[in-house]
């Protein structure tokens, strides 16, 4: 079984969103874990547009990068072009992807929205 790491810089928002699709979508096909260059806390309007849709992310945690160990994972997916800014042992992992999706902070709820539904393609074809 894939184990796959989603970062971001704050793991607040678009990574929530990816590890929340990707234990939904993903299980027992892909083990998942989300973290940012810094931790941060949980985005509300995250957790609000993914209950939209049935998908509870409200028990998940903001955890910073530096808690995992690289050799842990096989798949690494950057959601906000912070690909440059990982460790080298990040990004030299089986697959690495870096989606640079649009930060919805400071956005409506339609902004949130249209990121979760960019999130959930990309995590469908990843799962495929």
């Amino acid at each position: 079984m894939k184990k796959v790491m989603f970062v971001c810089n704050k793991n607040s928002r678009r990574s929530q969103m990816a590890e929340g699709f990707a234990r939904t979508l993903g299980e027992g096909k892909i083990e998942v874990s989300s973290s940012g260059l810094e931790a941060s806390h949980v985005d509300p309007m995250s957790v609000n547009v993914m209950s939209e849709i049935g998908v509870d992310i409200s028990n998940q945690k903001s955890k910073p990068l530096s808690e995992f160990n690289p050799q842990d994972y096989d798949v690494v997916i950057s959601l906000c072009g912070c690909g440059v800014n990982l460790p080298s042992a990040w990004v030299t992992r089986e697959i690495f992807e870096d989606w640079q999706l649009d930060d919805p902070e400071g956005h409506d709820i339609e902004k949130f929205r249209t990121v979760r539904d960019q999130v959930k393609q990309r995590v469908e074809k990843l799962i495929m």
